[in-house]
């Protein structure tokens, strides 16, 4: 398997997302108390991976 720039920015956005969305659930089910913390860090992970993805083309 061959990576080229555009595979390894679809995959690190894939990671990243997958990250955030695991972050939220973690706050929202296991820890509501740091229910706040944990979404404001995984819709940054996902702002982080949506914007990896929106580069896949152009660098």
């Amino acid at each position: 398997m061959s990576f080229n720039k555009n595979t390894i920015f679809a995959l690190a956005s894939l990671i990243l997302t997958i990250i955030g969305i695991c972050l939220v659930l973690l706050g929202a089910i296991k820890y509501p108390e740091y229910a706040i913390g944990f979404s404001l860090t995984g819709t940054g992970f996902i702002a982080i991976g949506w914007a990896f993805n929106a580069l896949k083309g152009r660098v």
